[in-house]
């Protein structure tokens, strides 16, 4: 009954903590040299990376309160900022002689302002002339339009996808925003543009994920989404698989179902490499089922079983400890920019000597007689021992991240959009979810503007060779067509 007790309360501790605490796992590490060392015995090796230093100049330092600001207001803003000039006029020179004055110096503050609606009609005008020999009507032809018979700019085709879903602003509020704004439009018509928009998308995305499916080095993960009317007030249940390729891209790949055999259908089964994921059986299955691929899996998850059985256990603290030393190195890899080998080098030196010393520091906490196989530390216990060698795959192959929060990191615009558009009416429109979520969420990876990328790519798709759609990918956009991206007759 007490082990019962102790169970129920660390679920309902852990249940309390996600509806009012802090989620964060971070912890804050307390320098006390007086305090003995609790891992003296187990030999690990201290983090001897160098504090990384610069030296400024005295001259060239900035006042804290400025802080690159290019104006006496603190406000930071590049020449892509539209500036309009505001001259204010002393009223106790009204009256003086112009002559008597001498203009020594001006004084420029800046204040941050904002319209209520950035929305603009573009009205086209095209005369139409008679020849008056020929007898004959003449007139230009319209503008080409993204999508036939529509009445939206490309622009606003654009900007539209941006809100919804890389700041998460759902149809309806658009919609809302729209009639505040004085435009009278149903609310069915943006979501059937928002369709078509993305239908003309899906030649890209697939292009996108072969690339990605030739990576040495996968991370996938998988995210609830509720898609489809299951019945009446119900909604069905179904999964993004997102998957992380090696030249930084992004696909979100879309399931009904949570079944294991979505993997093998989006990975083929010649897959060579390694696959990093968590511990879901359905990755390590599909592994073992590929005689040239490998399976590692993630620290941060394995730390996060430790991090959950500190409160009832304090002794999984020390685990956390050893942990943080892995990761302390990591940040030390990806501050120095290393390469592979460099990375390679480096991990043997420092990290093998600490993750040994996390093996022996977990083999004696399994010969403790106290720890019952529900104790939240003996479950910490039983995931990381059941993962040595998928664990240690980062050891020997530099290529390899030490977790999946890179992954992890793409997959927040999903739960960021179910608190605020809910859900997916229907299977169809979750798949093209994936799909704008796959170019919108890559852009991002590359440091690409979504909004100047869509505005490019909706227009040249039509354009350009079919054998040749990798080029609109956002890797390679970047290279080839951001420095002179096509604009909409709004900006022209």
């Amino acid at each position: 009954m007490r082990e019962q007790v102790s169970s129920l309360q660390n679920q309902l501790d852990w249940f309390k903590r996600q509806l009012f605490g802090s989620k964060s796992e971070k912890r804050l590490e307390v320098d006390n040299s007086q305090q003995a060392d609790l891992f003296a015995a187990l030999n690990i090796p201290k983090d001897t990376a160098e504090p990384q230093t610069q030296e400024i100049p005295a001259h060239q330092r900035r006042k804290k309160s400025h802080d690159n600001a290019v104006n006496d207001s603190g406000l930071r803003f590049d020449d892509s900022v539209p500036v309009e000039t505001i001259e204010v006029n002393d009223p106790a020179l009204a009256g003086v002689d112009e002559d008597l004055l001498v203009l020594i110096d001006e004084k420029v503050t800046c204040r941050l302002a904002q319209r209520p609606g950035s929305y603009v009609i573009l009205r086209y005008v095209r005369k139409v002339f008679k020849h008056k020999d020929t007898q004959k009507l003449l007139t230009p032809l319209m503008p080409a339009n993204v999508l036939d018979k529509s009445i939206a700019d490309v622009s606003f085709l654009a900007g539209m996808l941006v809100d919804k879903f890389v700041y998460h602003l759902p149809l309806y509020r658009q919609h809302q925003r729209l009639e505040q704004s004085g435009i009278q439009l149903s609310r069915t018509t943006l979501t059937n543009l928002v369709r078509r928009t993305i239908e003309l998308l899906r030649p890209i995305a697939d292009a996108q994920l072969s690339n990605i499916l030739l990576s040495k080095v996968l991370a996938m993960d998988e995210t609830p989404i509720k898609a489809g009317r299951k019945q009446k007030g119900k909604m069905r249940q179904a999964y993004f698989w997102p998957i992380y390729g090696d030249q930084d891209e992004i696909y979100f790949s879309y399931s009904s179902t949570k079944a294991q055999s979505h993997v093998p259908s989006m990975l083929g089964d010649k897959f060579e490499g390694v696959l990093l994921s968590d511990g879901n059986d359905a990755y390590a299955n599909y592994v073992a089922q590929q005689e040239k691929a490998t399976h590692a899996e993630c620290w941060s998850h394995t730390r996060r079983y430790f991090e959950r059985a500190k409160e009832c256990e304090p002794t999984a603290v020390q685990a956390l400890d050893i942990i943080g030393l892995l990761y302390k190195h990591e940040a030390h890899i990806k501050a120095k920019d290393y390469s592979l080998e460099a990375t390679h080098k480096y991990r043997t030196e420092h990290s093998v000597e600490v993750v040994k010393a996390f093996w022996t520091w977990c083999e004696l906490q399994c010969q403790r007689n106290d720890l019952t196989p529900k104790n939240p530390l003996s479950k910490a216990l039983k995931y990381a021992m059941n993962r040595v060698d998928s664990l240690q795959v980062f050891l020997s192959n530099p290529a390899v991240p030490i977790d999946t929060n890179h992954l992890e990191r793409c997959i927040r615009p999903v739960p960021m959009g179910r608190r605020n558009w809910l859900f997916c009416w229907t299977e169809i429109g979750a798949e093209l979810v994936g799909i704008i979520q796959s170019l919108l969420g890559t852009c991002k990876l590359h440091g690409v503007n979504p909004y100047a990328y869509l505005v490019d790519v909706l227009q040249r798709i039509n354009l350009h060779p079919a054998s040749q759609v990798i080029d609109l990918t956002p890797r390679e956009w970047k290279v080839k067509f951001a420095d002179q991206p096509l604009l909409s007759d709004l900006d022209r």
